[in-house]
C-alpha cells in the first residue's frame, strides 16, 4: 500500500484507460445489462470508470487511500471501497463478474485474494485478469538497461503462476489471450516504451510505473537511462529491441469462471 500511496500522487498524468484494453476486458467479462461487477485493485479508477461509461455497473475496490481519493474525484456514481483484496467487504455471491488489471502481483497473498473473489462471485461468473507472466517480463528489453530493477519486478511473477493460483482458488480456466503492446498505447505502464523507448527518459512516465518508483538501486536507474539515451541517439536501441523479440506476448488476459 505504501508504494501505491507514493505513486498515486500524479499517477493519472501518464496513466489512463487504454480503449483497446477496455474493449478486451469487456469482451471477456461479457457483462449483462442487469449485472453487478467488481474491479479489484482499481487504483485511481481509470478502468473502473471506463467500464462504467460503457454501461457496466461496476464497483471499485482499492487498498491505497491516496489512489481511492483520486478515483472518487472522477465519479460519484461508482461505489468505491477502501479494502484489501484478501478481505472483500461483501457477502457471498454478490457479483456477476470481476476484473483485476495490472495489480495481483502486488497482493500480499494472491491465493487468498483469489479465494475471496471466488467467494463474492455468483455461480458461473467470469473473473478477468490482465497482467504479465514471469516469462513475458523476462523478455522485456528493459532488462538490458535496468537488470536489478527488472529482477525485482519479475520476482512476484516468478513466485506464482496465475493459472495455478486460480485453479487453487477453485476457478475453472476458460481461456488465455496474449496482448502485445501497441504503438498507440494510452496507458503508460511498465512496457509502454516497447516501441517508443524515449518514453522512459521522461521522469513523469517513470513516476507512474512501480518498477521505477520502487527500484532497489537508484544509481542503476541513472546509469541505465544514460545508456538508453546514448543508444537511442546512436540507433543501437533497435538492435537491442530486436534481440529481445519473441512471440509470447507482452501481457496476458486470463479468463476464469467460478
Amino acid at each position: 500500500m505504501a508504494l501505491y500511496d507514493r505513486i498515486g500522487v500524479g499517477y493519472d498524468d501518464t496513466r489512463q484507460a487504454d480503449p483497446y484494453l477496455r474493449s478486451r476486458l469487456i469482451h471477456h467479462l461479457r457483462p449483462s445489462p442487469n449485472g453487478r461487477y467488481l474491479d479489484v485493485g482499481c487504483g485511481t479508477g481509470n478502468y473502473t470508470l471506463a467500464m462504467h461509461q460503457a454501461d457496466v455497473e461496476i464497483y471499485g475496490l482499492e487498498v491505497s487511500p491516496i489512489m481511492l481519493e483520486a478515483a472518487k474525484r472522477k465519479s460519484t456514481a461508482i461505489a468505491w471501497m477502501n479494502a484489501r483484496a484478501e478481505a472483500i467487504p461483501f457477502a457471498p455471491a454478490t457479483f456477476d463478474g470481476a476484473t483485476c488489471t495490472f495489480v495481483h502481483h502486488h497482493f500480499g497473498d494472491p491465493v487468498a485474494a483469489f479465494k475471496e473473489i471466488h467467494r463474492v462471485l455468483k455461480a458461473n461468473a467470469r473473473f478477468v485478469i490482465l497482467n504479465a507472466t514471469a516469462e513475458q517480463t523476462k523478455r522485456y528489453w528493459l532488462c538490458e538497461y535496468f537488470p536489478r530493477a527488472m529482477e525485482k519486478a519479475i520476482a512476484p511473477y516468478a513466485r506464482f503462476e496465475t493459472v495455478e493460483m486460480l485453479t487453487g482458488a477453485d476457478f475453472q480456466i476458460e481461456c488465455e489471450e496474449k496482448y502485445d503492446v501497441a504503438p498507440d498505447l494510452k496507458d503508460l505502464f511498465l512496457y509502454c516504451g516497447k516501441n517508443r523507448p524515449e518514453r522512459y527518459l521522461d521522469p513523469r512516465v517513470r513516476s507512474g510505473i512501480s518498477t521505477f518508483a520502487d527500484a532497489p538501486d537508484a544509481a542503476e536507474i541513472d546509469r541505465g537511462l544514460k545508456r538508453l539515451a546514448d543508444d537511442i541517439e546512436s540507433g543501437r536501441i533497435n538492435r537491442v529491441i530486436r534481440s529481445f523479440a519473441h512471440n509470447g506476448g507482452d501481457y496476458m488476459f486470463t479468463v476464469a469462471r467460478k
